[in-house]
Order: structure tokens, then C-alpha cells, then sequence
């Protein structure tokens, strides 16, 4: 529909089309809702869209992410793997999109670059990078946490003559189709910035084949094995028996991971006991070694020195070089209190003879040359340069939009300091704007495939409640959202994740020398949170400002 200026009007919009904006878009449209979605993207996916390198895939298992699945949406699905690759999960991604048919309410290759609300009309009108405009009743973010793409400030970075590009932003084939097989790295000389849950995806497969591989470590992280392996028709149909109870199980653990943590003490337990746990727990596929260990891995140093021992201990064994052995293990950091990547054979690519460990803490970058990389060593020659350097997490890909709430006052205004919001849904100032798998919110740190699905039905539960009851307006109370954002930040400060610079933690280095870390994600774990959403609804949605 169109208003008297000819704006393009509809009940509600979502930005960005992954597997939560998708499926809130459909949850709307059944609901009556006129929608529209819009994203960048030249089709559906959102990290899998645009995550297409070599060796990326997901580190949760696939039949435990895959949401549509587990809700009867598209039950014929089989996973090839335990964990999937991004070309599988891209064509996941894709059925779906055609099981639910929402790309018929979906414009592409469109960004939203300004948001504003209007007061009098209670509507929030939408810029788009088209040069076009619409405007809605309810808005709602569906960016990703890891979406928006950071490069990092490094001289010269425009000036080097061979290929580059970001791990995010990975080139098109000739025909302009998507693929990671389309950069051959045979015989050239590589580098690679950055050794996160990426870089280490990527190194192994470019090792294979590159004839010198330089990769430039600021800081190590505590990786351990992925453990992929096929899955067969016949454990595909036991799993797919089990989909009721997995999703029942997965909804009671703390991340909608499929372990739990063991209810002991690592302090309370023997060093025998705990030696054989680790090795379990280590030779176990996926992340039970951070999400299935002891319950008191994140609470308690000395707990927590015991498993970041053992693992040392593996990448000692793994790494036949003493000195690049230590270079890999971490130092600055617990285990666990960053993204712990999962690795397929990461730490034996370090015993090639084409690989070469560049520590820039002890020799800085200092410039991208038209030829290579420059450190205070002197320069290396490169073909290629990948940049494995992340995202500005959580918050980053709403900083990019000019969000406006009442007043014309901007959302990166009020978050400079660190987010503030009620549940993580809502922020106060900005009605009607919903921030699906965003800041302080039960779905950023947790298996956002299940978490995600969760949290669009309980904000479609919302929207409806309030077109029962006759509402169109709905904004939080700021008492409420600074309880809340005040809760968020005492539980995050109790735990170790507080010591350490994490792509969770928005770190600010102050004019006195002191460190500020706030959270931008909520640890209570799913089942708490959703037992504050259920409690808050069941209350008629106590602590938002509804009418």
C-alpha cells in the first residue's frame, strides 16, 4: 500500500534475510501482516551467503541448527555431514526460502541506510540505498551478529598489486555465480591476517596448495578439533525419528547446544578423573569441550587452568616446532572466554615446510605494500592477501544503518557507552523497533539456528497481542531496560569472559589507562532467558509501554 506522497507503507519490515529474518518475515505474512524485507545480498542465506571461503562450515551440529527441519518446514531435508559447509547450508538456506516462498516479499541487492521514527504517525520511515523509501508500523532487525564486515586499519592497504579481499566478502566466479573454489592459490605466495574461528578454516585448505603460506598472528586462540564426519541415510533417519526430543533437548541447555555441563566441579574432581574427562571430551565432536565440560570452566580460574593445561598439552604434541608451539598457544586469555574455533588438522599445517608463523606482536605490521606485507622485520612477497580480520560484532551492522528514535535521536548515540535494551528486544526511545539475535538478547550466544527460530515466535506472539488487543505501540519502560542492561552486565562481570577482549565485549581503553568491558550478549543461558520472556508476556508484556 501507498500513502497520500506515494511512500511505500506496510505493517511490518525486516531488514536482512538469514535463517532469523526469513523466517520472522514468513511468522508475520501468516499472521495477516502486509511485509517487506530488504538485504544487501543478491539472495537469502545471510552468513551463508556471504561466508563462502574455502572451508567454511558450521561448528554446530547440522541437525541441531537446522531450525526449519526440527519445525516440520522443510522434514525432507537429509544433511550430508555432521557439520554442514557453507554450499550445503546455502542450499538449506534456499529450500527453505522456497518452502515458505518468501522471496516473493524480499528486495535484494538493498540496504536500508537510514531509519527514522515518526512521532505523529507512529510509523518508521525507511531510506534505502536504491534511492527509494518505505515506511512501517513495526520494524525489525534480523543483521546478524557477525555481519558487518571489519577491515583493519593497516597503511596501504589500497595499494597492493596482487589479489585481496576479505574472508567475508569472498570473489564471485566469472559468471557471477557464488563459490570459494574460484581463487587458486597453486603456487603462489600467500598471506593471511588473522587466526580466529576464519583464518583457521581457511589455512589449512590454502596450505595445500600455495607455495609459501605467511600467516600474521596478533593474538593465538584455543582451538580444538572439529571431529566432521558424513552422515549416512540410515543415521539420518534415526535422527530425524528423534526430531521432537532433540529439539526438547536442545531448548534446555544453556546455548541450544546438544551437551550440557557436567554438573561437577573441576576443582572437586582428581587429577585422573579430570585427565580422562578432557580426553573425552577432546576426542568428542563439536563443542563439548567448551559447552559439555565442567560447570565451573567459565567461574573459576584455577578450574579453568586445568583445561586450558591439557589443551596446551595437545597442541605441544601436534606442533613438532617448540617455538611455534608456544606461539600458538594462547596467553592473554582463559579458555573459552573467546569463540573457541573448531579446527580439522589446523596445528599440523604448522609442521610444513610452505608455512611460515609471523608473530606481529613481536614484529608489528607496519604497511601493505604494492608488493606484499611490510613488518618491522622486513617485507614479505605475496600474491595474495586475505584478510581474516572479523566484524564489528553485534552492534556493528545497526552503527551502519542512521537509526532514529523520538527526537531524531541516533541508536549509536545512545549505545557509545555499551548497549542498553529491554530483553535484548527492544530499546527505549524507539518504539516499535525489534533487534532480533542482537545485543543483550537470549539468541547471540547460543545456537542462533534454534535460539533465533525461538525468538522470532515470541516476538510474533507480541505483534500479536498487541493487534488482539486493539495496540500498535510498543517501547519499553527505562526502569525496566536498565534493570535489565544492569543485569546483563553484573552476570557478565562475575564470569571470566569480564578479563578477556572478545568479539562479545565492546572494550574501551579510557584517557586514564583503565579498560572498560561491557557485554554485548546475554550469558544467563536460553532457558533462563526464555523464562524471563515467558513470564514478562504471560504479565500482559510488563515492562514495555504498550497502547
Amino acid at each position: 500500500m501507498t500513502d497520500r506522497n506515494g511512500k511505500v507503507q506496510y505493517d511490518a519490515i525486516v531488514i536482512g534475510a538469514g535463517i532469523t529474518g526469513m523466517y520472522q518475515l514468513y511468522s508475520l505474512r501468516n499472521m495477516g501482516l502486509t511485509v517487506k524485507g530488504y538485504d544487501a545480498a543478491s539472495g537469502v542465506g545471510g552468513t551463508w551467503y556471504w561466508n563462502r571461503y574455502p572451508g567454511c562450515r558450521l561448528d554446530t551440529e547440522s541437525y541441531a541448527y537446522g531450525y526449519f527441519c526440527l519445525k516440520g518446514i522443510i522434514p525432507e531435508w537429509n544433511w550430508s555431514e555432521r557439520f554442514a559447509g557453507q554450499p550445503e547450508l546455502l542450499r538449506y538456506a534456499n529450500h527453505a526460502a522456497d518452502a515458505m516462498d518468501i522471496r516473493k516479499d524480499f528486495q535484494f541487492n538493498t540496504s536500508v541506510t537510514r531509519a527514522v521514527y515518526d512521532e505523529a504517525g507512529n510509523l518508521w520511515n525507511l531510506e534505502l540505498s536504491d534511492g527509494s523509501t518505505a515506511s512501517c508500523r513495526y520494524l525489525l532487525s534480523a543483521v546478524g551478529p557477525l555481519s558487518a564486515t571489519r577491515m583493519p586499519n593497516i597503511p596501504g592497504v589500497k595499494s597492493f598489486k596482487g589479489e585481496s579481499f576479505h574472508s567475508s566478502r569472498w570473489p564471485r566466479n566469472g559468471d557471477g555465480t557464488l563459490g570459494a573454489d574460484n581463487v587458486d592459490f597453486t603456487g603462489k605466495r600467500v598471506g593471511i591476517i588473522g587466526t580466529g574461528a576464519t583464518g583457521v578454516q581457511i589455512i589449512p585448505i590454502v596450505a595445500k596448495t600455495a607455495a609459501q603460506l605467511h600467516v600474521f598472528q596478533r593474538t593465538p586462540n584455543w582451538c580444538t578439533p572439529l571431529g566432521n564426519t558424513p552422515l549416512s541415510d540410515e543415521r539420518m533417519k534415526e535422527i530425524k525419528s528423534g526430531y521432537d526430543e532433540l529439539l526438547d533437548f536442545v531448548k534446555t541447555t544453556p546455548t541450544a547446544f546438544p551437551y550440557d555441563w557436567n554438573p561437577k566441579r573441576a576443582t572437586d574432581a582428581t587429577p585422573e578423573e579430570r585427565q580422562a574427562f578432557f580426553e573425552s571430551l577432546y576426542n568428542m565432536p563439536g563443542y563439548g569441550i567448551w559447552l559439555g565440560g565442567y560447570k565451573d570452566l567459565l567461574l573459576n580460574k584455577t578450574s579453568n587452568g586445568y583445561l586450558a593445561d591439557f589443551v596446551a598439552s595437545k597442541i605441544r604434541q601436534r606442533v613438532k616446532n617448540p617455538e611455534v608451539a608456544e606461539k600458538l598457544i594462547p596467553k592473554d586469555h582463559a579458555f573459552g572466554t573467546k569463540r573457541v574455533p573448531m579446527e580439522t588438522y589446523y596445528y599440523e599445517v604448522y609442521n610444513q615446510d610452505n608455512v611460515h608463523l609471523v608473530d606481529v606482536r613481536e614484529n608489528p605490521i607496519q604497511e601493505i605494500t604494492p608488493s606484499g606485507i611490510r613488518t618491522s622485520a622486513g617485507e614479505v612477497e605475496l600474491d595474495v592477501i586475505i584478510y581474516a580480520t572479523g566484524f564489528d560484532a553485534v552492534t556493528g551492522a545497526l552503527d551502519r544503518i542512521d537509526i532514529r528514535g523520538k527526537g531524531g535521536v541516533a541508536l549509536k548515540q545512545v549505545w557509545e557507552n555499551g548497549p542498553t535494551t529491554y530483553l535484548g528486544l527492544q530499546v527505549a526511545g524507539f518504539p516499535n523497533f525489534f533487534t532480533l539475535v542482537g545485543a543483550h538478547n537470549g539468541a547471540a550466544f547460543c545456537n542462533i539456528g534454534v535460539c533465533g527460530g525461538l525468538q522470532v515466535e515470541w516476538v510474533s506472539e507480541m505483534i500479536g497481542y498487541m493487534r488482539r488487543h486493539a495496540l500498535s505501540y510498543s517501547e519499553p519502560n527505562q526502569a525496566d531496560e536498565d534493570a535489565w542492561t544492569k543485569s546483563v552486565y553484573d552476570d557478565f562481570a562475575r564470569t571470566l569472559f569480564a578479563e578477556s577482549d572478545a568479539w562479545w565485549v565492546k572494550t574501551t581503553h579510557n584517557p586514564d589507562g583503565t579498560t572498560t568491558r561491557r557485554s554485548l550478549i546475554y550469558i544467563g543461558g536460553g532457558p533462563a532467558y526464555r523464562e524471563t520472556c515467558d513470564k514478562v508476556a504471560a504479565k500482559g508484556y510488563e515492562g514495555f509501554v504498550l497502547r
